[in-house]
């Protein structure tokens, strides 16, 4: 999936490509994930697919990376979770984000899933972001983010304390 926008301030064109999870940047993931000992925990046995910008060259000859998602198998049969998405910040508002997340719901898809999970905030951008996607919430995790995270998580001068499950039918 890539994107081609024209005009003078448009970015340049980018594409969604798997990668390996080893090789997803920790800027990138901490922007999703505060959290490094838990990133650290998910991202291994993960599948990763990276948004790279295509125009940009790089010794690798992939492109710059702009964005990255993070999938792992969910504890329900033929379920996958959405543990981690994010795009650097120069490129959000440009589909990036949506890319990565339509790249992810084809793979799990692919894989035979019937649902893609995720758990984000009660509130903010990303809680649109999925319901725009056809995301339903499910359930909510009361005090989640005040018990599993040592850094206080703050959006819009209000304090994330609980977590939302949000699911996908497939």
């Amino acid at each position: 999936m890539s994107s081609a926008v024209s005009g003078p301030n448009a970015p340049a064109s980018w594409r969604v490509m798997p990668m390996n999870p080893d090789e997803a940047p920790w800027s990138l993931l901490l922007l999703a994930d505060p959290s490094r000992e838990k990133v650290k925990r998910y991202l291994r046995g993960s599948t990763c697919f990276a948004a790279r910008q295509t125009a940009h060259f790089t010794p690798s000859g992939l492109g710059m990376l702009v964005g990255v998602a993070v999938l792992v198998p969910a504890q329900a049969p033929q379920s996958w979770e959405l543990m981690n998405i994010a795009v650097s910040t120069a490129w959000q508002g440009h589909g990036v984000g949506s890319a990565l997340l339509q790249r992810c719901i084809a793979w799990v898809r692919e894989q035979g899933a019937t649902r893609l999970e995720v758990g984000t905030g009660t509130f903010g951008d990303q809680l649109i972001f999925y319901q725009r996607a056809g995301f339903r919430v499910t359930g909510v995790a009361h005090d989640f983010f005040l018990k599993h995270y040592t850094t206080q998580l703050w959006e819009h001068g209000v304090q994330h304390k609980d977590m939302l499950r949000l699911a996908l039918q497939l």
